[in-house]
């Protein structure tokens, strides 16, 4: 059982979190106590989302340093010191690498990358006037697995998982905590449409990975995979010779993105991020 006491009355803001991993979480830290703001780009669901779950709305695009520092900013005014914050906003365009439209591949880099980056910077300092607080950064074990299909996705998330461990390492002596969170395949409308191009690959909800973040904020952790079986399944793999790899990655099908994907079932996530991307 989590042990509530532990983040009552603590002040969490989530980026990304108008719906599936982001607001799951949202729900999960209002139940142990917490005090959540929602930060999102679509402020009329954040703000809908937040009044029925008791939550507090704000806008927020992670791509822009001034609308971040807002956020932050936000929260501690609504809420008061800022105790956590869950950098989860993200996109998955799914494709060929030669295929990807320059522009999506930038709103990758800037939203899953840069946008982290952006707000380790912000959050930090409020964190360090108490010395004390946590960062979670939700990466994706396509950061340690990279799947064809998804390159520049799999690139921002190496890059997260390398950013939190340098950053944790930087700050050590301090009483901060960071984590990266490390779902697998989660069932939201970002993998709509994957149901045979990505069948190998273990699916979770996304409580699952919000109950992940409660945890890691009770007892942190550097890494954390969901399911959690996998962050042993990775040290394995990674102590294989390349052609053994590779062997089994082509009878798992780790091609299936580029040859099994429902384009039509994936559609109406894919022209949301067109547009977000313009």
């Amino acid at each position: 059982m989590f042990k509530k006491q532990k983040l009552k009355d603590k002040v969490v803001a989530i980026t990304g979190a108008a719906r599936g991993i982001g607001l799951a979480t949202a729900e999960a830290l209002i139940a142990q106590g917490a005090k959540v703001s929602i930060g999102d780009v679509d402020l009329t669901l954040a703000e809908k989302e937040a009044e029925r779950i008791g939550a507090k709305a704000f806008k927020v695009d992670v791509r822009d340093r001034e609308s971040f520092a807002t956020f932050i900013q936000n929260t501690v005014q609504h809420f008061g010191s800022l105790y956590a914050l869950v950098n989860n906003a993200g996109i998955m365009p799914m494709g060929a690498f030669l295929d990807e439209d320059p522009a999506l591949a930038d709103a990758q880099i800037d939203i899953n990358f840069r946008g982290v980056v952006i707000g380790m910077q912000l959050a930090l300092p409020e964190l360090l006037k108490n010395n004390t607080g946590h960062i979670v950064n939700i990466a994706s074990l396509a950061g340690r697995f990279a799947l064809p299909g998804s390159a520049i996705y799999s690139g921002t998330k190496f890059a997260v998982l390398g950013l939190t461990e340098a950053v944790a390492g930087e700050f050590r002596e301090s009483g901060i905590e960071f984590t990266a969170i490390m779902p697998s395949k989660v069932l939201t409308e970002l993998t709509a449409g994957t149901e045979k191009a990505a069948k190998v690959i273990p699916t979770v909800t996304p409580q699952q990975v919000a109950n992940a973040v409660v945890n890691t904020l009770i007892k942190p952790r550097l890494f954390v995979a969901v399911p959690d079986f996998l962050q042993s399944v990775h040290g394995t793999y990674s102590m294989m010779p390349q052609w053994m790899q590779q062997g089994a990655r082509r009878i798992l099908g780790d091609d299936g993105i580029l040859t099994k994907l429902d384009h039509s079932a994936h559609s109406s996530y894919a022209n949301r991020i067109h547009k977000l991307a313009k």
